[in-house]
């Protein structure tokens, strides 16, 4: 039998040996927790595998057992939800009706029908590199904390692209049955459940999805694997989009803390998300998602049937330490069995006294790593027996197979010792296994290492640090002459809490986390952060801006400062955010300059504040301060094809509500109030116009930019601006802030980078950014700029702090910040300009 991660989605992730003949006790001990909703399960994996009859050809259902298929298919089906996952073979006719269930079928599946599951079919070239390529290949080594063994190849990434797009179609049109369903009947939203690491971008996706097409539902995610610490995460090269697709679930559960507090610290660092450690919460795109640990269990009670119900397996009076593992590097083997080697050598009491039954499930018997590391354990094993053997007896007896769930339980219950040192694990439900399985007096002893998920919660078991080989070989010799009192005491205590916390009690906690369990549960805690307020911006920028530096504000405006509108005319500027920038204007160590991708009048009339710098068409015109203004040269060619686009925009594209803004030296088309199923073809079709002209076609929000083709963006228009106001040293004495919510401000934040504090304004899709933190609306730039205000009105006057101003217009700048008042319906008088650093500026056209 082969058993590998593919199953691991099933949560047979630690339970190697489990086989598919899952016996009756099963659907005696089924979950018994209800849930308000409906629930689609998204896993790699349906919790059957299809199988073709050899002799019929027909397809038949093979039954997976693991924890998560006992714990969650009966509450799919009492509440006639649906199963999304591939089926275990790529069929020549995606269209072959799946088989029901065998009528003499005793599994917890065997209520699934047929009609409430959505298979998923793709190219078996494609789902390779998506499944060995980039499952296997680059998260399992690296999610495991062994970044040397993962490997980042740019195909398998896309391979892992597609499919999560084909898992979230799947998903979408199971809702849609759904909701066909109980269209007349009131109830609430379903639930989506996405399982594991094979689908960490399909839930961003399925909530795009849904958004267009107004369906309602609760997006959750369940990680079964470790979640990696930061510095290890990083590596992964599209890192961000990760974190994004799982953050576009409501809830998101690891197996413990550690796991829980590593993906928090990465949605910080890495998206630069607000983040609320305590309650366990991210912020990203104005949403709360929720963290949660959700430690899986097993079904303990069945477990204890099977081992009531086992026939003896052990023949042997020497002292069992038992080893169940798929072979993986991630498991340990080889420092297992050289600790073994290490106590008989220490501890040579022990010899034809204790006996190492290691078995090893094969996994992955057709990777090279997988060959390398079993030839090496049979290598190992033949060395130490060798060694050590005598004519009655031998050290280590080797498995290499398969074991039944009857045959497991016997050698569970009558170990003396059990060894779950892994380097790496989720979980590691083997640990569980065998305690439930110690009905024995006096039982045996669980040895643990500090590195599993189980570790965390199993604090009675001996933990074993598996790297240090002589420690460990102690560990193992105090289990194998423990006290059997103290014995007892640690089993009783691990036994209780197995018991307590077993798989149906992790349903529930699920179900409680997304607030739909039936019966009242306790409050769940804090499910929403905190609205932006100035605070938060405290310890990163006053650590960045300090107290003697001066302060560049660079703003872009629609996204920004002002709000998305359905039309350009419509994005005003709240009178709040205005008057925050006309004070802010007024200061003397800040200075402003709002960067847009509107023509330089226009963003100028929008703002309506004197005294500032204004860009427009993403900085190919600037107006500075005093008057003057600078026009990047454009090639004369372009000039007259400007026109001749803007008319073949007008005839071709320009219906269902798309229309063309002039911008002077830009055209924008925008297709907003376009219906979203026609966007993308109008879209296309607007691409291939403005290329066939000569222009760039540039993506901006439900709008395509046509952009000359010279050497000019945000980013270098910042520069400019800086090194026009400041000074070629600009960088070594101006602290910048630098805020946009679209792509052509991230060419100002990468060419800021290192020297910048960057905020990107974004939404809960998918967005690559280089910008360190992110901001959900325009209420919290507001904030942002209101904590700058707080920050330069706390300072000490500073006799240089007007150096770069003359006296004239230092008095100027103090008159008109103590005559200032809000705008009234009548005009007020204008202001008097506030010119740039001139003191040691380059020339203007430099």
């Amino acid at each position: 039998m082969r058993v590998d991660s593919l199953e691991r989605a099933q949560g047979s992730s630690d339970n190697p040996c489990t086989s598919a003949e899952t016996s009756d006790i099963g659907s005696r001990n089924r979950s018994t927790c209800n849930s308000k909703s409906s629930m689609i399960v998204v896993s790699n994996r349906l919790p059957f595998v299809l199988k073709r009859n050899e002799k019929t050809g027909e397809l038949e259902r093979k039954a997976s057992a693991g924890g998560l298929v006992t714990a969650v298919a009966p509450v799919v089906i009492r509440g006639k939800g649906i199963w999304v996952g591939w089926p275990g073979i790529h069929l020549d006719n995606p269209n072959e009706k799946i088989p029901e269930s065998d009528p003499n079928d005793k599994t917890p599946t065997a209520g699934l029908l047929s009609s409430k599951i959505v298979a998923i079919h793709a190219e078996p070239k494609l789902f390779d590199s998506y499944y060995n390529g980039c499952c296997n290949g680059t998260f399992w080594p690296l999610f495991h904390s062994m970044p040397d063994r993962a490997t980042f190849i740019g195909d398998n990434w896309k391979a892992y692209i597609k499919i999560n797009e084909e898992f979230a179609d799947k998903t979408v049109h199971a809702l849609h049955l759904l909701q066909q369903e109980s269209k007349d009947k009131p109830c609430s939203p379903p639930i989506v459940w996405v399982h594991d690491y094979h689908l960490m971008l399909a839930a961003n996706w399925i909530r795009q999805r849904v958004e267009e097409d107004d369906l309602k539902c609760k997006l959750a995610f369940f990680l079964h694997i470790p979640f990696p610490p930061w510095d290890i995460f990083r590596l992964f090269p599209w890192s961000d989009e990760v974190l994004q697709g799982i953050l576009g679930c409501d809830m998101v559960g690891f197996h413990i803390t550690d796991y829980c507090l590593n993906f928090i610290d990465c949605c910080q660092r890495n998206l630069g998300c607000r983040v609320d450690r305590k309650n366990l919460l991210v912020e990203l795109g104005g949403r709360t998602i929720c963290v949660r640990p959700l430690p899986i269990g097993v079904p303990f009670d069945r477990f204890v049937q099977l081992a009531q119900n086992a026939k003896p397996v052990l023949s042997t009076s020497q002292k069992v330490i038992l080893g169940v593992d798929r072979l993986d590097y991630t498991k340990g083997l080889v420092h297992r069995l050289k600790a073994f080697e290490r106590l008989l050598e220490k501890h040579p009491e022990h010899i034809e006294k204790v006996v190492l039954l290691q078995i090893s499930v094969p996994s992955r018997t057709d990777v090279k790593e997988y060959q390398d590391l079993k030839e090496e354990m049979d290598q190992l094993v033949g060395r130490i027996n060798g060694r050590f053997t005598t004519p009655n007896w031998s050290p280590i007896r080797y498995i290499y197979g398969c074991v039944g769930q009857d045959e497991l339980a016997a050698f569970y219950r009558d170990a003396a010792v059990a060894l779950v040192t892994p380097l790496r694990d989720g979980m590691n439900l083997v640990a569980k296994e065998f305690v439930a399985c110690q009905i024995n007096k006096p039982p045996g002893v669980l040895i643990v290492s500090p590195f599993a998920g189980a570790g965390e919660m199993m604090h009675e078991a001996l933990i074993c640090n598996p790297y240090e080989l002589d420690d460990a070989a102690e560990v193992i010799h105090r289990a194998l002459i423990m006290p059997e009192d103290e014995r007892i005491v640690r089993m009783n205590h691990l036994r209780r809490r197995e018991q307590l916390n077993d798989v149906d009690s992790w349903m529930k906690s699920f179900l409680k986390a997304m607030d739909s369990l039936e019966e009242e549960a306790d409050d769940i805690g804090a499910t929403s952060m905190q609205p932006v307020t100035i605070d938060d911006f405290d310890e990163y920028l006053s650590k960045y801006i300090g107290y003697t530096q001066k302060l560049a504000l660079l703003l872009d405006y629609d996204g920004t400062l002002a709000p998305i509108a359905p039309h350009p005319d419509l994005a005003t500027l709240p009178l709040e955010t205005k008057h925050t920038l006309q004070r802010l204007s007024n200061m003397s160590d800040v200075y402003i300059a709002i960067i847009s991708g509107r023509n330089v009048n226009n963003v100028k009339d929008m703002v309506g504040i004197e005294g500032i710098t204004y860009a427009g068409n993403h900085g190919l015109e600037i107006l500075h301060p005093d008057g003057s203004k600078f026009v990047h040269p454009m090639p004369m060619e372009l000039q007259d094809k400007v026109v001749e686009l803007l008319k073949s925009l007008q005839e071709q594209v320009c219906k269902d509500g798309a229309w063309v803004e002039n911008k002077g030296a830009l055209l924008t088309f925008h297709f907003r109030e376009t219906p979203a199923a026609k966007r993308a073809a109008l879209a296309e079709q607007a691409r291939r116009l403005i290329t066939a002209a000569g222009f760039t076609p540039a993506p901006a929000h439900c709008a395509l930019e046509a952009r000359p083709p010279v050497q000019w963006n945000k980013g270098r228009a910042s520069i400019y601006i800086l090194r026009t106001a400041f000074g070629l040293d600009w960088s070594e004495r101006i602290r910048i802030i630098y805020a946009g919510d679209d792509v052509t401000d991230e060419d100002a934040m990468l060419a800021l980078k290192g020297m910048a504090a960057t905020f990107r304004i974004a939404s809960s899709h998918i967005t690559k950014t280089s910008a360190e933190r992110r901001l959900s609306s325009t209420d919290s730039v507001l904030a942002m700029l209101k904590w700058v205000e707080r920050h330069f009105s706390r300072r000490k006057p500073r006799a240089n702090s007007l150096t770069y101003k003359s006296a004239r217009k230092a008095r100027d700048t103090i008159q008109m910040h103590m005559s200032y008042q809000p705008p009234t319906k009548t005009s007020p008088k204008p202001t008097p300009p506030r010119t740039p650093d001139k003191s040691s500026s380059g020339s203007e056209s430099s």
